[in-house]
């Protein structure tokens, strides 16, 4: 089993809390209330209906007691494990108007990171015996960006900078606006603390010749084919780390991890992972 280091409670409950005030609204749960009678109580699981990993337990948990205290939660799974249809997860039981008024939010949270976790285990799968490792990006959803990271972390992969004030990332614009390699890897390296790394994108491999004089930490091979990636491992020979970006999909891995690079970033991870199919089954009346 991973060894996985949760998510804290202070990023957790303010993200519930927003996305349970979003669904409550004004009037709260109408349906619930005028459906159930109040002292109904119930016991429910939550299962998994696909093959996967199941991650964003802590905020389903977080969920249902922040709705109910009283609530009884029991794991059935622990977080990052692996799945199949079928398996239950989580077992909830008490007031059963409580439990229908969280569980969409709570389902919402485990099917949205645990396909993150999933799609990240398959890619890190297709790297096969290759030394690369997968990594994700900044694209996330806004303000969903500690959750989907610690997602593609349960999945066996790794996470590129959390945001713009943790490393320096050199891209094609920087490089444009700054009036070229050189110039832009000196002025970073200058203003950079002796903690913070540099890395730079090129799209040639004449940039990359560019960049190997002057020296970095990290270098981006942007949409490079196959020929020039392994070509371009060689020519920096173990001088900084290499990462390969752009036109990454899940058939494609093998091939790339097979040109010798450190790494592979994938926006796909966070913004196109589908949604792990997770219900919440009724067994009995409590």
């Amino acid at each position: 089993m991973k060894d996985l280091t949760p998510l804290s409670p202070v990023l957790i409950e303010p993200l519930v809390r927003m996305a349970l005030a979003e669904d409550l609204g004004r009037g709260g749960d109408i349906t619930s209330a005028s459906v159930i009678p109040p002292d109904t109580r119930a016991r429910v699981v939550m299962m998994s209906r696909q093959e996967g990993v199941i991650a964003g337990l802590d905020l389903a948990e977080t969920t249902f007691r922040l709705v109910d205290p009283s609530l009884t939660i029991k794991r059935l799974k622990p977080e990052g494990a692996d799945v199949k249809p079928g398996d239950e997860v989580m077992e909830v039981e008490g007031a059963a108007r409580s439990i229908l008024t969280a569980e969409r939010v709570a389902l919402n949270f485990v099917g949205h990171l645990s396909g993150i976790a999933t799609l990240t285990q398959k890619m890190v799968r297709a790297v096969g015996n290759h030394k690369a490792r997968i990594c994700d990006t900044r694209k996330t959803t806004p303000g969903l960006r500690a959750l989907e990271k610690y997602a593609v972390r349960t999945g066996g992969g790794m996470n590129h900078r959390s945001g713009l004030d943790d490393a320096i990332l050199i891209k094609d614009n920087h490089i444009a606006m700054a009036g070229g390699v050189t110039v832009a890897l000196r002025r970073a390296k200058e203003s950079a603390g002796h903690t913070v790394k540099v890395e730079i994108e090129v799209d040639t491999l004449d940039q990359l010749k560019e960049v190997l004089a002057e020296g970095t930490d990290v270098v981006m091979l942007d949409n490079m084919s196959l020929e020039d990636m392994a070509t371009a491992v060689k020519l920096v020979n173990n001088r900084a780390i290499i990462e390969a970006s752009g036109g990454v999909t899940l058939e494609r891995i093998p091939k790339i991890a097979a040109t010798g690079v450190d790494m592979i970033s994938s926006g796909a991870l966070t913004h196109s992972a589908p949604n792990f199919d997770v219900g919440l089954d009724y067994k009995e009346a409590a």
